[in-house]
């Protein structure tokens, strides 16, 4: 045992405060990370804060999205600038850190507000017992969240609101198919019907059914950005486009050619992440098969891959294409530009769903958002539940224009 050992004393426990506030956050800490924490942290020594800091970073964080987030947690719990000498002396208490919370992001805000123990629910007080609660959550609460930023939400709130994308409808326009089946509409008669109906009526062909052709939702291609500035927007998208297009959402009886990819540094095909039938199993796989998240934003090289390895799965001019970017792409222009001047030829429609667009007076100015908006055939917003109602619409809008 080391002299001092951290373990036996206060610093295991406000180290264990601290891994709490990270799962508070939303930041994947288990006891295992803890206690591997702790040996890094007696590894690197407690004399630098920068050191200290780096070693519980490389340890506690494994995903991109969350390393703003522990930053901002250690700040504010380790505030004290003698930290150094009185972790040494094992007597640092577990601060609370004050900073101002329009400086911090939701998920820190949330992780640092103050918690009720468990099992020791506020009395409520005799004039409160005259008032009645929803079940579930108040009237204002479900409005507040339908025209909240998904990037303004807390963890649990992001939770929330990410269950009820699911439940959105998305109908997708449909086309006549080359199948046929049965009906009593078409111009082709139902031979085989026709001699079925003239059995059972003695040789007499009374009936006369006829063959229509089958309506279909249109091919639909998903290109989702997964670069840090589309960090949450991504994962509730894909949620809600996993759930809206699902045979269960459109009837059970169409089936939906749907083709996902998402785009960072390169090109990631979801297809077998969107072939599970549990949108969670879907978000699993999908984080998985993403090695680029949170990374930059080359749109015109994932073209360029899509249209060297994955050509075929285009349905010529029925494809509509739903890109969800903020535009802020780092690639060459000219790339781009080939490139969308090749997809736009080989599909539908193209509809670009921009997050940016919340903001009042947005203007398409850098290169990469120039390119987009001239050749998408419509945008749209999707930055709360409202506008994702909105999308069904604004789909209908595109093709009809």
């Amino acid at each position: 045992m080391q002299l001092g050992d951290a373990r036996l004393g206060k610093f295991g426990d406000n180290l264990a405060a601290f891994g709490r506030t990270l799962r508070r956050a939303g930041v994947r800490v288990d006891p295992a990370r803890i206690a591997l924490a702790t040996d890094a942290a007696l590894t690197v020594g407690l004399e630098r804060r920068e050191d200290f800091s780096a070693a519980l970073e490389a340890v506690l964080v494994s995903r991109e999205q969350d390393r703003q987030v522990f930053r901002e947690l250690f700040d504010a719990f380790f505030r004290n600038p003698n930290m150094a000498h009185k972790l040494l002396a094992q007597l640092l208490p577990s601060a609370e850190g004050k900073a101002e919370p329009s400086k911090r992001r939701p998920r820190v805000r949330e992780a640092l507000s103050p918690q009720q123990a468990f099992g020791k629910q506020a009395q409520p007080k005799p004039q409160d017992d005259k008032v009645d609660f929803d079940a579930a959550m108040t009237a204002s609460d479900l409005q507040r969240l339908q025209h909240a930023d998904f990037n303004a939400l807390g963890a649990t709130e992001f939770r929330l609101v990410e269950r009820l994308a699911r439940d959105i409808r998305l109908p997708l326009p449909t086309f006549a198919s080359r199948r046929s089946r049965p009906g009593h509409r078409g111009q082709a008669l139902h031979w085989r019907g026709v001699l079925q109906s003239a059995v059972r009526s003695g040789g007499e062909p009374i009936d006369l059914p006829r063959l229509q052709r089958v309506r279909q939702p249109l091919p639909l291609l998903v290109l989702v950005d997964v670069s840090g500035s589309m960090e949450r927007y991504a994962r509730l998208l894909l949620a809600f486009l996993h759930a809206a297009t699902s045979r269960q959402a459109l009837g059970g009886s169409a089936r939906l050619q749907r083709h996902v990819f998402a785009f960072g540094t390169h090109l990631t095909d979801l297809g077998p992440a969107f072939a599970q039938a549990d949108t969670d199993a879907m978000l699993v796989q999908a984080s998985a098969a993403i090695d680029d998240f949170a990374g930059g934003t080359r749109l015109g090289d994932a073209l360029c891959t899509l249209r060297a390895l994955h050509s075929r799965k285009l349905v010529g001019r029925r494809t509509l294409v739903l890109l969800i970017s903020d535009g802020l792409d780092t690639g060459e222009p000219q790339a781009l530009e080939h490139e969308l001047d090749w997809l736009r030829h080989r599909t539908g429609r193209l509809l670009w769903l921009n997050p940016l667009l919340r903001f009042e007076g947005y203007a398409p100015l850098a290169q990469g958002a120039s390119v987009l908006n001239r050749y998408a055939h419509g945008t749209l917003a999707v930055h709360n539940l409202s506008k994702l109602e909105d999308l069904a619409a604004s789909v209908a809008g595109v093709l009809r224009r």
